[in-house]
């Protein structure tokens, strides 16, 4: 089960094991004279495990899609990549922040000098990269033609003036005015950003550290291109996209106009391996890849299969292969004669299922309906799941703060992770769900069969998940089916409010809890938050958490947010995730990185050792 996005990542569609192996791409064969040949790019190949949307950062919220804009555009700062559990730097900025004592003015300078990629657009003249650009970029979000999933969480964010051009354009069913200047965001000069806003927010840089979402974008391509956004990405990045083949394969090639930029990651002085990596790469040009390869292969076998044939560099170990990979948790000895490095970490994640709050079954905020989501959470038996399903690569979730963000406690314990099949039993009888007829199935307290219908995809783990649902569901009583659909699809399902249940994984986008929260906001419901969750305690926290500094009321607040999540249900949250990422001997500098989703610059191939192991 896969990372908000909504970084939400999640089971997919079958891919056969030929289709896998001819994605991964076909080995050349050497030349003759090898003397005489140029030298192979370098070309990192691996699988996403369900498909991408397209590559709008303003018109994206599923993790695959963003791992690839992540390495397109650039933001104002970024994660150091081998720093943990985080440090941010510079990157497009010229320097940190200069931030008002009050959280409420960010000035911020760019540097000079940096480039979009070449584009038609552009007509054969180089494109600078302008404070005006972030401008635009960040407008983008407020538009309604985009229908950005992500609008309300930038809403939040409170730039001054800037959700007003959006109001004024709703109401006037006109064009969205990206001319008139607004208070909260400008360029003071051709290098200068400032953003003013409402309130206070101290977190402001996890947000503009966002390289995926907070890119800067040109003006003039977006107009170019209109709808046609999602396929002509034109960042600053290291890495350009070179072709697309919608939900099969992916390529991204140099940046051949990217600017000069170094390896200068700052490891942890504990942490050996990245001791190592910074050693050894310390001054080089990034990028070191000339090349990206991606692959969708939703189905485990064929993915695995593929990295064992060494057609992929790096695979997260499938949860059906984990114990021939990992037997005991150690990497199996035949793995580790070939030189296979693991990287095993506990996730930044929470995998949950939601219920849809304004179905007629599952939605609802009287008595009877939360004791019918709360009967279903008390039914799963996680523990069952993760033995049976995770093969022991998860540990149980509290609740929707994910490890290694604000907040999260390993000592935690709420009623979520409970799994008590008899006291479940006891809550439907009490509010009415019944088998009058004893049929062996409960129905609703007015005597209609009650049935529960589940999201899911067609894929073979998917199908291990939802035996374990009818399992749980049968041991309670109640009709259960499933509605089977690939992933794009679901999703596109979800935001149109037309799931009743579905579990999916977000990833933390921030070592902030906040965008957690953010999947429960009421304002953002349709967008993040697929449950349209609505309660007006929880938003009020909300949007004060966002104004505090950390500290023991913001603490305190949080754990209010977490009691009203578990009261009402709106999600079920399971498990959070530990990944297994092997990569081959010839892949050089990989670390997982908790928070960002960018790697593919900073990474290198041995040619010398893949071409050994052939």
């Amino acid at each position: 089960m896969k990372r908000r996005q909504l970084f939400a990542g999640a089971l997919a569609p079958l891919a056969p094991l030929a289709a896998a192996l001819l994605l991964s791409g076909a080995v050349p064969q050497a030349l003759a004279n090898k003397s005489e040949a140029p030298a192979e790019p370098k070309v990192l190949r691996y699988a996403f495990l369900a498909s991408e949307t397209g590559f709008d950062p303003a018109q994206l919220s599923d993790l695959y899609s963003r791992i690839v804009t992540g390495h397109l555009f650039e933001g104002l700062y970024k994660y150091d990549y081998l720093a943990r559990p985080y440090k941010i730097k510079p990157n497009v900025a010229a320097d940190m922040p200069e931030v008002s004592a009050d959280y409420r003015t960010w000035t911020i300078k760019l540097k000079p000098g940096i480039f979009f990629t070449d584009d038609p657009v552009f007509k054969g003249k180089p494109r600078e990269l302008v404070a005006e650009d972030f401008v635009y970029a960040f407008k983008r979000f407020f538009d309604p033609a985009t229908k950005s999933p992500v609008y309300a969480g930038m809403a939040s964010i409170g730039m001054l003036g800037v959700d007003e051009l959006r109001q004024a354009a709703l109401k006037n069913k006109k064009p969205f005015d990206y001319d008139t200047p607004v208070e909260g965001l400008r360029a003071l000069d051709r290098y200068t950003l400032q953003i003013k806003l409402k309130e206070p927010r101290p977190r402001l840089l996890f947000t503009l550290a966002d390289n995926s979402l907070m890119g800067a974008v040109a003006r003039e391509v977006v107009e170019h291109y209109g709808d046609k956004i999602m396929e002509h990405p034109v960042g600053t990045g290291p890495f350009k996209l070179k072709s697309w083949r919608r939900s099969s394969q992916i390529v991204l090639e140099r940046n051949p106009s990217y600017r000069e930029l170094v390896y200068d990651a700052e490891p942890n002085a504990d942490d050996a391996r990245a001791q190592e990596f910074a050693a050894r790469f310390k001054g080089r040009r990034l990028p070191m890849l000339d090349e990206v390869h991606i692959s969708i292969i939703e189905e485990s076998q064929p993915r695995w299969l593929a990295f064992l044939n060494g057609e992929f560099d790096l695979v997260s170990v499938p949860l059906e292969f984990s114990g021939v990979a990992l037997p005991h948790g150690k990497l199996a000895p035949n793995l580790a004669k070939r030189g296979v490095q693991l990287e095993r970490v506990l996730n930044t994640d929470r995998v949950l299922y939601y219920f849809n709050m304004e179905d007629a079954v599952v939605g609802g905020y009287t008595a009877d309906k939360v004791a019918l989501r709360r009967a279903i959470s008390l039914a799963t038996d996680v523990g069952r799941e993760i033995r049976l399903a995770r093969r022991g690569q998860a540990i149980v979730a509290q609740s929707v703060v994910a490890p290694f963000s604000y907040g999260y406690d390993p000592e935690f314990k709420t009623e979520n992770s409970d799994f008590d099949l008899p006291r479940a039993k006891a809550l439907l009888e009490m509010y009415g769900y019944k088998d009058r007829d004893g049929d062996g199935w409960r129905e609703l307290p007015d005597g209609k069969p009650l049935e529960i219908e589940y999201a899911s995809q067609p894929d073979a783990l998917s199908r291990q998940f939802d035996e374990l649902w009818k399992k749980n569901m049968d041991a309670l009583g109640v009709r259960f089916k499933i509605k089977a659909g690939k992933w794009p699809e679901q999703l596109k399902s979800a935001r149109a409010g037309q799931l009743q249940i579905w579990q999916l994984g977000y990833s933390a986008a921030s070592p902030d809890v906040q965008d957690g929260l953010q999947i429960l906001n009421g304002p953002d419901a349709g967008g993040q938050n697929l449950a349209r969750f609505r309660n007006d305690r929880f938003d009020a926290i909300y949007k004060r958490m966002q104004e505090l500094p950390d500290g023991p009321e913001r603490l305190a607040l949080l754990r209010e947010a977490q009691r009203i999540t578990v009261a009402f249900m709106p999600q079920k949250y399971t498990v959070h995730r530990i990944i297994n990422d092997l990569s081959q001997p010839w892949l050089i500098g990989y670390k997982r990185p908790p928070f960002g989703n960018v790697w593919w610059q900073y990474v290198d191939i041995d040619e010398s050792k893949r071409e050994t192991a052939r």
